[in-house]
């Protein structure tokens, strides 16, 4: 391409670089969540951490500092998915409203229960560079007769959620400390039952920034130190940047999620991983 070679790296890592700094993330004890295409759990250290191999971090915007990711390829791109294949009625409504189909989906499952009464979905819906080999497929598991459209969605928000929780966990044991609270940030973060899931699938205060496409507030938070408008990025930080809304966990749902992560999320892949692989050869 006559491109040479360490470019596209460079520019992911001005682009995640500047959506973290925008969120607000300067330490690693504030994990960030980006609910976007690619939906990415990342950190912000001083410590050069592999976080696994041919993983690297990326450098961060502040000089001496590092920015850890774990992404989610299919991420986000699922609620996507969701509104092609079912989400007509959505679209439709949106055209005559003139609001975004995304924002009808949180009504669509206001009334569905945490854990989507036992409909439990694996958002691979291509082989994950961290989680998967590359036979990983997507999975959905315990349909009955019970189940609706709404309560797939539920369980697509809920599935995003649980892969992101697997990222912290291999996050937060590379850096040796739990996360004592999320920023989340992208498109994604506009919905508040995703932003609420998330809060009680952690466990942890979830901080929203007033503007959710943080990478633009990040960019203009590096030109306005770059200019001498702020004597750093603290200051910068705190001067150009706002939490929105803060959303606790639900101590009920919080119990909910952490049995359905432990007993049935965290072992379907591995189950179910021969079965990956012989539907692989079938189908190619």
């Amino acid at each position: 391409t006559g491109i040479p070679e360490g470019i596209p790296v460079i520019a992911a890592s001005c682009d995640k670089s500047c959506e973290v700094l925008g969120a607000g993330c300067l330490s690693s004890e504030v994990g960030c969540l980006s609910f976007g295409t690619c939906a990415t759990v990342n950190a912000v250290t001083t410590r050069k951490v592999d976080l696994l191999p041919y993983l690297p971090p990326y450098p961060a915007a502040m000089p001496g500092h590092f920015v850890t990711e774990i992404p989610i390829d299919r991420g986000f791109w699922m609620v996507s998915w969701f509104l092609e294949e079912f989400g007509l009625k959505e679209r439709m409504q949106a055209q005559q409203l003139d609001v975004s189909p995304e924002s009808l989906l949180d009504d669509l499952i206001k009334d569905i229960p945490p854990g989507s009464n036992g409909l439990m979905l694996q958002p691979y819906w291509s082989p994950d560079r961290v989680y998967c080999d590359e036979y990983g497929k997507g999975t959905i598991i315990g349909f009955s007769d019970t189940h609706t459209r709404a309560h797939l969605y539920r369980a697509t928000l809920e599935g995003l959620i649980y892969a992101l929780k697997d990222g912290a966990k291999i996050t937060t044991d590379k850096l040796k400390h739990p996360f004592q609270k999320l920023r989340v940030s992208g498109g994604g973060a506009q919905s508040k039952m995703a932003v609420q899931i998330a809060a009680d699938v952690f466990g942890l205060t979830v901080e929203c920034p007033s503007v959710s496409e943080t990478s633009v507030l990040g960019a203009a938070i590096i030109a306005a130190v770059g200019l001498g408008y702020y004597p750093d990025y603290t200051a910068a930080v705190q001067g150009m940047s706002r939490i929105s809304r803060t959303i606790q966990p639900d101590p009920k749902n919080q119990e909910l999620y952490a049995e359905l992560y432990q007993q049935v999320y965290r072992k379907i892949y591995q189950q179910n991983k021969p079965i990956y692989r012989v539907l692989d050869r079938i189908a190619r």
